[in-house]
């Protein structure tokens, strides 16, 4: 057993402040050695998502207590039996599917849909259906395989991408979840082509690599949509050709003004069934409306049926980008590298892990695109 901080949730749904509440507390845990096919990381950068925030405020029901955190990276301190992919040392980036490899759309080259992994996931245990986390002897659950805001964690060999040491840990960080998730569903779900044009609704760590995606993509035309001002601007740094602000009532006849009826591709990042409505209010016949927010699970949308034929529109779910982890990280990862993908550029802060419920507060208020915990050298 090894003695570890991290940030547990015990409680869902108090009210904001978070800074005030204190949703999360940094408490003392035990953590086992990692099991077979098991690895154990000693985490060096975790970021702050929307899913973190959505299992804080309750609209994506998680069991409790839980250690949260899920875009992350670190240092593989041991390994389990069974392992011999890793070797104590190497610099890793976590993901949040921990796939089995097996399934059907493990076998269709899907793991993002993996179904063990989806079980998993849901029921706060690892793929393997163990618990790791300790308190006071009771086991405590995990964030969708990694659990991050910690010192340690213990996950899954398939949690697990090996990376190029000489990229900063907070940097390798957003490649656990905000660039797969933003850029791959521009590159992976959508496959945007070059030349159309594609609309991004909500400016978030995912929202603006989706941004930097499009670019990447050579689309002709990037809108980009949100109610903050400063947020519109860095996507315009990052190559939006035109910005709306997502509060004014006529945003979606002025989107369609501005592309001549419409986007090729409306990509929701949001996390809103409101943002999403938008997205297909502002795609072009023929088009594609992709999201990647995940709003309340009771939240439901209205659309006019007649268009999905009438216009042959499509609306596409993607799901960690619809990525394959163990190609495109290393892959996006290059692209940064060679200054295709500037994920530098999207104005991270970095905190303590003591500052997580202030860090949430601002989360909520859309007033940061990235934070990363940094967890100092011992």
């Amino acid at each position: 057993m090894k003695t570890i901080k991290a940030a547990v949730l015990t409680e869902t749904g108090l009210k904001q402040p978070y800074a005030t509440s204190q949703p999360l507390r940094i408490e003392s845990f035990e953590l086992e050695a990692p099991g077979p096919d098991e690895v154990l990381v000693r985490i060096r950068a975790a970021g702050l998502c929307h899913s973190d925030l959505s299992v804080i405020n309750g609209s994506r029901p998680r069991p409790t207590p839980m250690v949260l955190g899920h875009e992350a990276a670190g240092i593989v301190e041991e390994i389990g039996s069974g392992v011999d992919e890793f070797a104590p040392g190497d610099h890793v980036v976590l993901v949040f599917v921990p796939s089995c490899g097996r399934c059907v759309p493990c076998a269709e080259g899907r793991p993002a849909l993996c179904e063990p992994g989806a079980i998993a996931n849901n029921d706060g245990s690892l793929i393997s259906g163990s618990r790791r986390l300790y308190r006071d002897g009771m086991a405590v659950n995990h964030h969708l395989g990694v659990s991050a805001f910690a010192e340690y964690a213990v996950v899954s060999k398939n949690s697990v991408i090996r990376i190029d040491p000489g990229l900063s840990f907070a940097e390798a960080a957003l490649f656990g979840c905000a660039v797969i998730t933003g850029a791959g569903a521009v590159l992976n779900t959508a496959k945007v082509k070059a030349g159309l044009s594609v609309a991004v609704i909500g400016l978030g760590g995912v929202g603006l690599n989706s941004i930097l995606a499009a670019r990447l993509a050579g689309a002709g035309q990037i809108v980009a949509i949100d109610i903050k001002d400063e947020k519109l601007e860095l996507a315009r740094q990052l190559g939006a050709t035109d910005t709306f602000r997502a509060d004014d009532a006529y945003c979606a006849d002025a989107v369609r003004e501005c592309t001549a009826g419409g986007v090729d591709y409306a990509f929701e990042m949001a996390g809103s069934t409101i943002a999403l409505e938008l997205a297909w209010k502002i795609t072009r016949r023929g088009g594609q409306t992709i999201t990647a927010g995940l709003p309340h699970p009771e939240h439901k949308l209205s659309l006019p049926a007649v268009q999905i034929v009438g216009e042959e529109r499509t609306l596409k779910g993607s799901y960690l980008g619809s990525c394959v982890p163990v190609r495109d990280v290393p892959t996006y990862i290059r692209l940064y590298q060679r200054g295709m993908l500037p994920v530098d550029k999207l104005k991270v802060k970095t905190i303590s892990l003591e500052d997580i419920n202030g860090a949430f507060d601002r989360l909520a208020a859309g007033e940061s695109s990235r934070e990363i915990i940094i967890f100092e050298d011992s």
